[in-house]
């Protein structure tokens, strides 16, 4: 797997995932050589070479002369988030319904990590996976975020229920956000791109949740949607 964009990598070498090699380009400066001098503390082996080598192993085409190899990205378990929270009293998990676009996905990750959400949950089938592509999207929030990838999204929604979790579905003609409390643990399910939640989704959460629109235009984009979401699960647990 490949990481790249000088924010990325200096997000990936905040971490302690295994890193096989940075390749740099030539005469590296400024930002760059402060990548190679983390990438020497950490004893990981670094490349220099021409721009037109990088331009070859990109794969975003915006490697802006850095590129991080790594292996795959590595999943977290569900369990493993549940157990894990960063507050005991109010966990906060981010659950996505066929986020199919890789730009969507990135965007989540980055919003569900500024929001100090303890994972997100994707199905294995009908949804976009954690790829260099997100990676770089997330302007590193993906090195910063538990991801856990699920065989059903539906009984991954009854496993939080099983351990105290409150299931809130993002969608239309559902109750006002604003009128709810989110204290306690907290999961928010946002749907596709085109699709919204699925019914079955819908049938399986607590509750439904709509954000009051004011325009002519009838729905937000998925990550929008839950950045509001998210930092009004915030703004009522800082009471403010």
């Amino acid at each position: 797997m490949k990481t790249e964009g000088r924010n990325a990598v200096g997000e990936l070498l905040k971490t302690n995932k295994p890193i096989d090699k940075l390749m740099i380009e030539k005469g590296a400066q400024g930002s760059l050589a402060i990548l190679f001098a983390e990438a020497r503390k950490k004893n990981i082996r670094v490349q220099f070479v021409d721009r037109k080598v990088l331009d070859k192993e990109s794969e975003t085409r915006r490697h802006q002369g850095v590129i991080a190899f790594t292996t795959d990205y590595e999943y977290f378990d569900l369990d493993e988030i549940i157990e894990n929270k960063k507050d005991p009293e109010n966990g906060f998990i981010v659950l996505c319904d066929g986020i199919e676009d890789v730009h969507n996905l990135g965007s989540i990750l980055r919003v569900a990590e500024c929001a100090g959400a303890d994972g997100v949950v994707i199905p294995k089938s009908g949804s976009a996976s954690v790829t260099e592509s997100v990676v770089r999207i997330s302007a590193g929030a993906a090195e910063h975020i538990k991801v856990a990838k699920v065989a059903n999204l539906n009984q991954a929604i009854e496993k939080l229920q099983a351990n105290g979790y409150w299931v809130y579905a993002l969608e239309a003609g559902g109750e006002d956000i604003y009128a709810e409390n989110f204290k306690g643990h907290v999961a928010l399910v946002v749907g596709g791109e085109d699709s919204g939640v699925k019914r079955l989704t819908k049938e399986k959460s607590d509750k439904i949740l709509s954000i009051p629109l004011q325009g002519r235009v009838n729905s937000l984009n998925a990550s929008v949607a839950l950045g509001i979401a998210a930092y009004e699960v915030v703004r009522n647990r800082l009471g403010r």
